[in-house]
């Protein structure tokens, strides 16, 4: 494929230039990365049947039966449809329900729990074969991932989800692609899902923030139902000054690596998603192991700790918004609660980051985590995320010390879950329907035709 990088600086048109690209790859190509969605549908499938009876989904079956609708797109684990936007909010939201589905170091987010509601609503409304199912996932990933090195460091930072922010854009991208969109088409689809951009991370640690992805997926919807349409909208909305990265990131940097060696591999498997053996944010992931491993070679009680320091880079724990959490929903935002659970020898799983507040002996711990910061220690040269490490020192009351230090954590890129791994994440949380997960995980590996598409859809309420 042609590289599209000698334009200038400035006058490069960058939505044009992506849907141009985007219209003329073909992932399917390469069997890595088909593998590789594959294997990211299997655990937003985990991640999601996990979630099948949370609250927030009840509340939001109000609104939607409230407003009735044509009943035409599964939504997981519900036994029922709904219609193309409404089931793309709730398979959005389901999916990050738990805060147990993927991760993407390049996203600073999770990419499938926004791609794929939004491609299961085209599935079930369009003539689609499994294998532009999954080459529109791949490429899906693939714009997800160059957003957000496209946009910054800043935009997270600032307080922008990316999850959301750049979930809409990759997400009407993904299913503008399977419905084999012009490259025009394509970019208005952009300028619709650009414009409706938002997300804030002051959500985090309520169920709004798992909502971001079920907005997102649905505002890429209707993006593309607009430029279906031909409403009327801009061509060039990722570009110049009033454009995408002007207003949320940086252009010049856009310009320089957003379009940068385009298909040269895919995203979705170098570095690849992230897929996540806890359920809460993966800022945690790296103390989590850390504490655990604490606990499993040393005999410690907890009685007898003085003090917990978890040491991150500067900025490292941007995402971890919880200091002095009261429910174990909160706790997915709070290193301190997952290093006291796992210093009590608690169990890292579904159980401990419900909504039912945080029992009282944990309550106590947290005041002796405190987190600190270091600029000075040198991040592994295979950290994931880039630059990042977590270390967890116990100080006992007796003057002990015990340190661990984790720079990349289990399930993340090049110590990631096998194939088999992932199987068992769905087969785990399927306790109850042991043939419905063997279903799911045969389907989706001989994806290919559309009837196997088909299949896969209608095991999914």
């Amino acid at each position: 494929m042609t590289n599209t990088n000698t334009h200038a600086g400035r006058d490069r048109r960058l939505t044009e230039e992506l849907a141009d690209l985007v219209v003329s790859s073909h992932p399917e190509n390469d069997d890595a990365a088909m593998a590789a969605a594959r294997l990211g549908i299997i655990d937003y499938l985990a991640a999601s049947f996990a979630a099948r009876e949370d609250l927030g989904t009840r509340k939001l079956w109000k609104i939607v039966d409230a407003e009735g609708g044509l009943a035409e797109v599964p939504v997981i684990g519900q036994r029922r449809k709904t219609s193309f936007l409404q089931a793309a909010l709730l398979n959005g939201y389901i999916g990050h329900a738990l805060d147990f589905d993927d991760v993407h170091s390049d996203v600073r987010g999770h990419p499938s729990t926004v791609l794929l509601p939004a491609l299961i609503s085209v599935a079930a409304t369009y003539p689609l074969s499994g294998q532009r199912f999954l080459s529109a996932y791949i490429i899906g990933v693939e714009v997800m991932a160059r957003l957000g090195r496209a946009v910054g460091d800043a935009h997270y930072i600032k307080g922008w989800h990316n999850t959301s922010t750049l979930g809409v854009i990759a997400a009407a991208v993904a299913a503008g692609y399977a419905k084999g969109f012009s490259a025009e088409k394509l970019q208005k689809a952009i300028g619709f899902a650009a414009t409706q951009a938002s997300g804030l991370r002051t959500q985090f640690g309520t169920e709004a923030k798992p909502l971001h992805a079920g907005l997102a997926a649905q505002s890429a919807l209707l993006a593309v139902k607009l430029a279906e349409a031909d409403f009327g909208g801009s061509l060039q909305a990722l570009d110049g000054e009033n454009g995408f990265f002007a207003v949320y990131g940086d252009l010049s940097l856009a310009t320089a690596v957003l379009l940068k060696d385009w298909s040269a591999s895919w995203r979705i498997t170098a570095p690849g998603l992230w897929f996540k053996i806890y359920p809460f944010c993966s800022a945690a992931h790296h103390a989590a192991d850390a504490a655990v491993r604490l606990a499993e070679r040393h005999s410690f009680a907890p009685t007898e700790v003085a003090s917990v320091r978890i040491v991150f880079p500067p900025g490292g724990d941007a995402a971890l918004i919880e200091r002095q959490p009261r429910t174990g929903e909160q706790g997915r935002f709070s290193v301190e609660y997952v290093v006291s659970l796992a210093l009590h020898r608690r169990s890292l799983s579904l159980d401990s980051f419900t909504a039912a507040p945080i029992q009282e002996d944990i309550l106590s711990f947290l005041p002796r985590a405190r987190r600190t910061y270091d600029s000075q220690i040198e991040p592994a040269p295979e950290a994931v995320p880039k630059g990042r490490f977590t270390i967890v020192e116990i100080i006992t009351k007796d003057g002990q010390v015990y340190q661990e230090r984790v720079d990349r954590p289990r399930g993340a890129p090049g110590n990631t879950l096998s194939t088999a791994d992932v199987q068992q994440k769905l087969t785990d949380v399927l306790t109850d329907a042991p043939a419905l997960a063997e279903q799911l995980v045969d389907t989706t590996a001989s994806l290919t035709t559309e009837a196997d598409l088909t299949r896969l859809l209608s095991l999914l309420a």
